[in-house]
């Protein structure tokens, strides 16, 4: 069986079955307190440089409007 590729599992298509807005879990909603919004790090840009322990990895945006992270 073949491992899924880092982009695929990032990519993977969201779980629209209801949105976190409405009835959030308790863990839910303490993420959701937590979380920083993609507009506040991509500041109006398509792909952003993360450098995390020594290495450089590469997050953009899509034209579907997926995540995309690589090293």
């Amino acid at each position: 069986m073949r491992r899924p590729h880092s982009e695929e599992l990032l990519s993977a298509e969201p779980d629209t079955t209801r949105s976190v807005s409405e009835h959030p879990t308790p863990a839910e909603a303490e993420a959701l307190a937590k979380a920083i919004p993609s507009s506040t790090l991509f500041q109006n840009r398509r792909e952003i440089t993360i450098a995390h322990d020594g290495s450089l990895y590469r997050l953009r945006i899509t034209r579907q409007g997926k995540l995309i992270l690589n090293k």
